[in-house]
């Protein structure tokens, strides 16, 4: 599961998509991913639908429900979609009751775009390819790269699974063979930097909140990029650091809680 930023998933959506920057076929999986962090209630794809390298998406409009905006390309090298898009953005910025967008392109066109709509207090979420340029990237909120996201009907995408627990301290003791190794340093670091930011003692930083200090400094974090389900499996995966599950008010739930064992 990718990390969720801390807001209601009740949250109305605007989905914008570039028909011009987007694979053809992913659309059934975007919106799946788009469900997990809010309801769409605005689905929108923009590009000139008289060409014929665009005329496929119509089957999966029609079963996404997505509605086509006609952009003619009125000049050569041209790029009108964008311009339509952005137009259509800021119309729903002020017009409409959305709490988010959604904008689903790898053009750096829209990074303007993404930090106007935060700077009006919309939660903006950036969906593209892994060629993305690192400014559009970094203006959103939290940013999915498509080739993480499970496409219907694909086989079932291999990830690692989390440690079993150890049955006994001996066992516990023993590092994580070498998965750490397969990580980047880079984000050890950032992770071990992001508990330090959080922690004001000994007792470890609660799972959820160093999650979103993560994704905000690393708008694409994601732990699909590195072949885990869960940020808990990551970092368990890690020796560095400790997680443990601590007791709530509710005798069934239990929150992780991560402490650096080298701070």
């Amino acid at each position: 599961m990718p990390i969720i930023p801390d807001v209601s998933q009740n949250k109305r959506l605007a989905v914008l998509i570039d028909a011009d920057n987007v694979p053809r076929g992913t659309l059934a999986g975007i919106m799946q991913e788009v469900a997990i962090y809010g309801t769409p209630t605005i689905k929108r794809i923009y590009g000139d639908w008289t060409g014929p390298h665009i005329a496929g998406w119509k089957n999966s409009l029609l079963e996404n429900a997505v509605t086509p905006i006609q952009q003619y390309s009125y000049t050569t090298g041209k790029n009108s979609t964008d311009s339509a898009m952005i137009i259509d953005a800021m119309d729903i910025l002020y017009n409409e009751p959305v709490d988010g967008f959604v904008l689903v392109s790898s053009d750096s066109d829209f990074t303007r775009l993404a930090i106007r709509l935060r700077e009006a207090g919309m939660t903006v979420f950036g969906i593209g390819e892994r060629k993305t340029p690192a400014p559009f990237i970094a203006a959103c909120d939290k940013f999915i790269y498509i080739e993480n996201i499970k496409q219907p009907g694909d086989a079932p995408v291999k990830v690692a699974e989390e440690p079993q627990q150890p049955r006994d301290r001996k066992k516990a003791a023993q590092p994580q063979s070498g998965r750490e190794d397969k990580l980047p340093r880079s984000l050890i670091r950032l992770i071990a930097q992001s508990v330090a930011d959080l922690s004001d003692g000994d007792d470890g930083v609660y799972m959820g909140e160093l999650g979103n200090l993560i994704m905000k400094k690393k708008p694409d974090f994601d732990c699909r990029n590195y072949g885990f389900k869960s940020l808990s499996a990551l970092i368990k995966s890690i020796d560095r650091f400790e997680v443990d599950f601590r007791q709530t008010t509710d005798p069934n739930v239990k929150h992780p809680y991560v402490r650096d064992k080298e701070a």
